[in-house]
């Protein structure tokens, strides 16, 4: 697949209600959740496409409760950024496994707390 810069550009603009930034979040949503199989594809994630999705659903509910309209704008300007630089593969599979830092094939607690407990586990 040839990498298109302005495929997946969308122009920034304000919504003008919260009917219209509904409309816009829900697009977002959907976006993303047809392409994890292709997310999957391209980074060689090694957790299921379920699990991509429920990652995605877990990063749109903690925006859930934004009641400001500005701020719902900025959120979705992230999230089509982030969406543009997913699929034009501008990004390195290291950034897209920081999103699953619980199933982080090296995990958050990789490196001991100290230098003993390190020496006793064995480790360098």
């Amino acid at each position: 697949m040839a990498i298109s810069p302005t495929q997946f550009a969308v122009t920034t603009r304000q919504s003008a209600n919260w009917s219209d930034a509904k409309r816009r979040v829900l697009a977002a949503y959907r976006d993303w959740l047809r392409a994890a199989p292709e997310i999957q594809t391209m980074y060689s994630i090694p957790h299921p496409v379920s699990a991509i999705r429920s990652r995605i659903r877990q990063e749109f509910e903690r925006h859930r409760y934004v009641n400001k309209l500005p701020a719902v704008d900025i959120l979705l300007f992230h999230s089509r950024a982030d969406y543009q630089e997913t699929m034009n593969f501008w990004r390195q599979t290291n950034h897209v496994m920081s999103f699953f830092k619980e199933e982080n094939f090296r995990g958050e607690k990789r490196l001991p707390s100290n230098f003993i407990t390190g020496f006793l586990e064995g480790r360098n």
